[in-house]
């Protein structure tokens, strides 16, 4: 055979095309693609109707393929709009347990003053009469106050129980002695009195201590849930970056591109995408705890005897104990007040006098125990927030396993970026910084999102606050953050927070890890190129037959 004639032979066996992965040698339909892409609400104008070379294509292999470049354009952005989704979907999830949270504590809190409130009004007009309906808005007003504290306005609860009680001695005084006109400079030497003659006694240091004790974590434990509720909510709207999207669209939508619909990716390349693309969002990881274990910390100190039932509902059996001390020795007090203050003038027009308080009648307030409801609250509140601890490192995993990837049962029949088979590289840590080698997403570990940067130091300043609240400091929320109220704000209503599982914590049984191999990113470029080498080996074989024939 003439030699020329031989490698005019090769060189057409050669651009002979090879179609698929079936190696058939005919190409595939792509109605399974015309329908999943009809089905995703695009027009079908322009898709093929058998595959076709892929070298237009940018993202996908460039193997024959079913897609376009408008295709691939199309479902490029699809996958960043559905993967967005899920990840504003788990956000809101996540939201709503902390919604829950903050609306059950805030209800049960809630729940208390109005208790209390309710037996002081119905026990002191028994116990006073006159007395307290003529001052009925010196008590009602210490309630307004702690409720107004509680839910985060700018007030000093240490001035607050002072002021209660320096009006209190000023009506309980003038009540006393309706016979004397006694005027404001006369009452404001009683108060100077008060400091060393201590007409209540212990009382209300005793008081102001477990108050303190009690308020201040309880208003730092709800903006806790507010101020995660809103990291939450902006993180969970972060946009997925231009690298993040074309790996997505890899991931997703390439396998229908190939023609191979049902191939779901492999659960360590799935792992390895999210993880990429969620670098920032697992930076929160550290501060995100730290805030959980302070909020449980927190949560713990509310029960027990010393916990906020008991101090919340034993405010008017203390304040009637104060009230009764200086009654009790209203006559000693009287006459240390005349030496220090003079006597004051008579022509008063009271109708109390301080014979009838002496005659005052004795009454036992309502028992208000504490009930079984605490414990039950704050175990269900530490363990829905023990629960959620990981969410922002378990939140690739959560998404692989439940919508996107295979399982590891199937890890040689599972797409791996290029074609049906076992995914190879490693996969990455947790964190942006772990990301440098990341095979699947290309990510400039120099550049953190500032975003979420921002809101990792909102974590760290409101668990520094909640820790010194736990201590009985306390703290000023009103610059927690831009947009955050006392009351409530960045907490989704229960019509707005959709229900959604819980976020578990990962298992702790590592992928199998395979050793990375550079070339699973660029030797497979498709079935064309991968049958080329063995056709061209098989003809250059013949070819040596002949001419040494």
């Amino acid at each position: 055979m003439d030699f020329t004639v031989v490698m005019a032979v090769v060189l057409c066996a050669l651009t002979v095309p090879g179609f698929g992965d079936t190696g058939s040698g005919k190409a595939q339909s792509c109605s399974d693609i015309r329908q999943f892409y009809s089905g995703k609400g695009f027009n079908l104008n322009g898709v093929p109707q058998s595959e076709i070379s892929g070298e237009h294509l940018r993202i996908c292999p460039q193997g024959y393929t079913c897609c376009t470049s408008v295709m691939e354009d199309s479902l490029s952005n699809l996958s960043r709009t559905e993967m967005e989704g899920l990840i504003r979907d788990a956000g809101r999830a996540l939201q709503a347990s902390l919604n829950g949270q903050y609306k059950a504590f805030d209800d049960y809190f809630l729940d208390l003053l109005n208790r209390s409130e309710s037996v002081l009004q119905e026990s002191y007009n028994a116990a006073l009469g006159s007395l307290y309906t003529q001052n009925t808005r010196v008590f009602s007003d210490l309630y307004t106050e702690l409720r107004r504290y509680y839910r985060g306005s700018n007030i000093n609860l240490e001035e607050v129980l002072n002021e209660f009680w320096a009006r209190l001695l000023e009506k309980l005084f003038k009540g006393a002695n309706g016979q004397y006109l006694i005027g404001d400079d006369y009452l404001e030497c009683v108060s100077k009195q008060s400091e060393t003659l201590r007409p209540f006694g212990d009382i209300p240091h005793d008081l102001k201590v477990k108050v303190t004790r009690t308020f201040v974590p309880a208003r730092s434990f709800v903006q806790g849930l507010v101020v995660s509720g809103e990291v939450v909510r902006k993180v969970s709207q972060v946009p997925l970056s231009p690298e993040c999207m074309r790996a997505i669209m890899k991931m997703t939508y390439c396998p229908h591109c190939r023609s191979l619909p049902s191939a779901r990716p492999c659960a360590s390349y799935c792992a390895n995408v999210l993880k990429g693309c969620l670098a920032n969002q697992a930076d929160l990881n550290t501060e995100w705890r730290n805030l959980v274990d302070a909020l449980m910390q927190v949560a713990v100190r509310f029960e027990g005897v010393s916990g906020v039932e008991v101090v919340v509902l034993s405010l008017p059996a203390r304040i009637l104990e104060a009230v009764t001390t200086m009654l009790d020795n209203i006559d000693t007090f009287n006459t240390k007040v005349f030496q220090a203050c003079g006597n004051p003038r008579e022509g008063g027009t009271s109708s109390t006098s301080l014979e009838e308080l002496k005659k005052r009648k004795k009454v036992t307030l309502k028992d208000m125990t504490a009930e079984a409801r605490v414990e039950k609250l704050i175990s269900d509140v530490a363990w829905r927030l023990r629960d959620m601890q990981t969410y922002w490192v378990s939140l690739p995993s959560t998404l692989c396993s439940d919508r996107v990837a295979t399982g590891t049962q199937a890890n040689d029949k599972c797409w791996n970026g290029m074609t049906r088979a076992r995914y190879l590289p490693e996969v990455m840590g947790d964190g942006l910084a772990s990301q440098i080698n990341n095979p699947e997403v290309e990510i400039d570990i120099t550049k953190p999102d500032m975003t979420i940067r921002q809101q990792i130091m909102q974590l760290k300043i409101m668990t520094n606050r909640i820790k010194n609240a736990f201590n009985g400091n306390d703290v000023d929320f009103q610059d927690t953050s831009d947009d955050v109220s006392g009351s409530g704000s960045g907490m989704c209503t229960d019509e707005n927070c959709p229900r959604g599982p819980r976020f578990m914590a990962p298992s702790t049984d590592r992928p199998k890890l395979y050793a990375y191999a550079p070339e699973n990113k660029k030797v497979v470029k498709g079935s064309t190129n991968h049958n080329l080498p063995f056709i061209a080996l098989y003809l250059l074989s013949l070819v040596t037959l002949v001419l040494w024939r």
